[in-house]
């Protein structure tokens, strides 16, 4: 079995293979260029990793690992132009670069590749890899809007953030490896598993992005830290403030959230204070420890060598990009 470094390699070299035409530049430009800044490509891997699972010639599943990566990189054209965000990956976001209608145009032509990436898959199994896709798809939508939702929302339950990045975030890496599965010719109970496995890995990666995004390091994140905090995002770090804080704090806390009176740093370095003195670190730290446990149950019921999908969940858990 190919690891993830190898795999990894794998997909570099099919996005770099990948040819867009001359013109017009500012549509296809800005495609090479979100493509060709880097990534972690997680879930083109996890697809082929879940693939290899079953069968491991994996030259069907290469072109559906791709068409993932351009769906997700289509839905970072936009949402970066929906927070505002000035930085992907330490370098301008697209719409900072070109500007915000060649951003959304450039991402709608993405969306367009991803499907047509998967042409040349046997009859046999495209009609359910399309309905997995489609649905993941949709949910990522469904996610990102609840994510907008709660930024205009005066409450937001805990509950309703973990459904928000499940279906932002941890839906489109659950999907992957489900799809991989089938093409590989896995049960269905069994890329039912892997499914269930990338959802719950998904969030924990999400909740450790949030973490990251409070407290990481800018330039080993690769995007501004504090960001959320900027954007007034109710993450599950702020949820989790809220329900540990006393009164006074809770009220500075909503203040420091709809104030647009304080400047970034000010408001940047308040909130982290606060988060640390309530030890919301760690408390959030216990949270990621409790869907990696869970992704990991899942995982454990399916036969074969499941060794570096156990390396690529504990990498996630150990991020610090």
């Amino acid at each position: 079995m190919k690891t993830i470094e190898q795999l990894r390699i794998e997909v570099e070299q099919e996005i770099i293979g990948l040819k867009y035409p001359d013109h017009p530049s500012d549509l296809y430009a800005p495609i090479d260029y979100i493509l060709g800044i880097g990534g972690k490509r997680m879930r083109p891997i996890l697809l082929l990793l879940a693939h290899q699972l079953y069968n491991k010639d994996f030259s069907q599943a290469l072109l559906p690992s791709v068409a993932i990566e351009v769906f997700h990189n289509f839905t970072l054209l936009h949402d970066d132009i929906m927070d505002k965000a000035p930085l992907r990956r330490g370098n301008d976001t697209v719409h900072v670069k070109w500007n915000i209608n060649v951003a959304i145009l450039s991402g709608d032509a993405m969306l367009i590749q991803s499907y047509q990436y998967f042409y040349d898959l046997d009859s046999k199994v495209l009609k359910e890899v399309l309905f997995v896709f489609n649905q993941a798809a949709l949910q990522v939508c469904e996610g990102q809007q609840y994510d907008m939702d709660f930024e205009i929302q005066a409450e937001v339950s805990m509950n309703s953030y973990l459904k928000m990045i499940e279906y932002k975030t941890a839906i489109l890496l659950a999907a992957s490896l489900k799809i991989g599965a089938i093409i590989g010719g896995a049960p269905s109970k069994e890329s039912d598993l892997l499914y269930s496995f990338g959802r719950d890995i998904g969030i924990a990666f999400q909740l450790k992005d949030d973490l990251l995004d409070a407290f990481g390091d800018q330039k080993i994140f690769g995007k501004r830290v504090g960001g959320d905090i900027i954007s007034n995002k109710k993450t599950c770090l702020y949820l989790q403030a809220l329900e540990r804080s006393d009164k006074s704090i809770k009220m500075e806390l909503v203040n420091l959230y709809s104030s647009a009176s304080v400047d970034d740093l000010t408001k940047v370095e308040r909130v982290q204070e606060i988060y640390t003195q309530l030890n919301i670190p760690s408390a959030t730290n216990e949270l990621i420890d409790m869907y990696y446990n869970k992704a990991m149950e899942s995982l454990l019921l399916i036969p074969g060598d499941k060794t570096e999908l156990i390396r690529f969940a504990e990498m996630l858990k150990s991020r610090e990009n």
